[in-house]
């Protein structure tokens, strides 16, 4: 299944407590179940002003149609073409 990155520009987002994280979590694990299995939440980095996201989809538009049900902004999302990391240069 394809892989994406979300972008969420979100001000303070790297000051938010542990609860408020927590109350975002529920809100997209809520959304994704209602949504079915064919789209995934990985996980998420949380930056001074902004969150990234990786999912598994299908495509795009439901990864976009997550974002709205659950009233998050998804600034940006990126189809992951490939994934390295030290073990490529071997």
């Amino acid at each position: 299944m394809p892989k994406y990155v979300i972008e969420r520009e979100i001000p303070g987002a790297g000051e938010l407590t542990l609860e408020q994280l927590k109350g975002i979590s529920e809100t997209s694990c809520g959304v994704l179940n209602k949504m079915g299995t064919q789209i995934q939440w990985v996980h998420s980095y949380v930056t001074t002003d902004k969150i990234y996201c990786i999912y598994n989809a299908p495509n795009e538009e439901m990864v976009r149609e997550h974002a709205r049900q659950g009233g998050f902004p998804a600034n940006s999302v990126s189809k992951v073409s490939i994934i390295i990391d030290p073990t490529t240069a071997e």
